[in-house]
């Protein structure tokens, strides 16, 4: 894990993630919500994620990685947004 996570910023745990009856997954960031995984993508997670339960470093990689790169540009548009 050491050589994936080199700033160590998946032991500070951003990401956090809840299954709901339905069996979706919803994703969240510091606290915000970014994803919301259905249907067999939801199935192979919440199995993958079951596997790892027990290394919190894991889980936080697997939630990294289903979320993508969704910080790269377009994060700021909500504030900077002129009239």
């Amino acid at each position: 894990m050491s050589e994936i996570d080199k700033r160590n910023r998946l032991s500070e745990e951003p990401f956090a993630y809840q299954i709901t009856k339905k069996g979706t997954v919803v994703i969240d960031y510091e606290g915000k919500q970014i994803k919301i995984v259905k249907d067999r993508e939801a199935e192979r997670l919440i199995v993958r994620i079951k596997e790892v339960e027990d290394n919190q470093t894991a889980v936080q990689l697997l939630l990294a990685k289903i979320t993508g790169n969704f910080k790269r540009g377009n994060e700021k548009l909500g504030k900077n947004k002129r009239k």
